[in-house]
């Protein structure tokens, strides 16, 4: 039995497309926990057992993880909270459902940083990496997905790309740095959860095929929307205060902006490109599948 949290989001939805292909084979059921299962895709149904509620909730997760063999864990960011009460605050309740049922693994997904010197005051990662420890201790087998930014994230620009051909962010314009796309975060993961043969606590680092700037980033979505786009560079107090006006936690927004101020320095350069941690889908591909669509739309 695999439990699979957030089923609807960037990378769960992937994530259970494939566990619904690969599942049957490898002798394996697969229980979601959703707050909407309208949201579910058509193919899920029938197929799945539906959780539904929060995965913060204590009466939830003791349902859910009743019987499971392996856990995917993803943390919706809450910016109503501090960053210590989005992560570990939310997570606490899961530890205490793994350690009652006797859950034997877990798959979570967490950021780079770990062991560099800019891991303890990255704002939001710090705070993911701590997440990582609380479950860790609880003596589950468990791997963190140490990811990068996603190129999902480029999805909150659409509309500044469409009507101005701008995107933004706060590092340097040449600041190279791997990306990554949620498919492929959930194609580790799904490896993980399916061939439950490893043991102890661990990272598993998901680098995307290249290091890209926010100059290649313009460059190429040029090149595959066919109209100019280019970047533009946002000073990091001018960040606090727009999101901190639109009623974000004080707390969280500083987190937010602690960790673009590390990922500038270079949090996300500390592990060495292998081929092992590099996965397959390139900028461009994802440009022309999802971005593009979502510009011209």
């Amino acid at each position: 039995m695999i439990v699979i949290t957030a089923p609807t989001g960037n990378i769960g939805r992937h994530l259970l497309s494939r566990l619904l292909e690969a599942a049957p084979a490898a002798g394996e059921e697969l229980r979601v926990i959703v707050r909407d299962p309208a949201r579910l895709p058509d193919a899920a149904r029938g197929r799945v057992e539906v959780i539904i509620g929060s995965h913060a909730d204590a009466e939830v997760l003791d349902l859910a993880f009743e019987g499971a063999d392996a856990v995917f864990w993803l943390v919706p960011p809450d910016a109503t909270l501090t960053p210590q009460d989005a992560y570990s605050g939310f997570t606490s309740p899961a530890t205490k459902a793994l350690v009652a049922h006797g859950v034997g693994h877990v798959v979570g997904v967490s950021a780079l940083g770990r062991d560099t010197p800019l891991a303890d005051r990255a704002g939001l990662v710090t705070s993911s990496l701590a997440m990582d420890d609380l479950i860790a201790d609880t003596g589950v087998a468990y791997r963190a997905l140490a990811n990068p930014s996603f190129f999902e994230n480029l999805l909150e620009e659409a509309a500044s790309i469409r009507e101005k051909g701008v995107f933004t962010d706060s590092v340097d314009a040449d600041r190279k740095a791997p990306f990554v796309a949620a498919a492929d975060i959930a194609a580790a993961a799904a490896a993980l959860l399916l061939d439950r043969s490893w043991t102890g606590a661990g990272s598993i680092p998901v680098l995307g095929p290249q290091d890209l700037s926010p100059n290649d980033l313009a460059r190429i979505m040029t090149e595959q929307l066919g109209r100019p786009v280019r970047y533009e560079r946002r000073p990091l107090d001018e960040l606090y205060t727009h999101l901190v006006g639109h009623g974000l936690n004080e707390a969280f927004v500083q987190g937010m902006v602690d960790m673009k101020r590390a990922k500038d320095e270079g949090l996300d350069a500390g592990i060495a490109r292998t081929p092992d941690t590099t996965s397959p889908t390139t900028f461009e591909q994802w440009c022309a599948q999802t971005l593009k669509p979502a510009v011209l739309s």
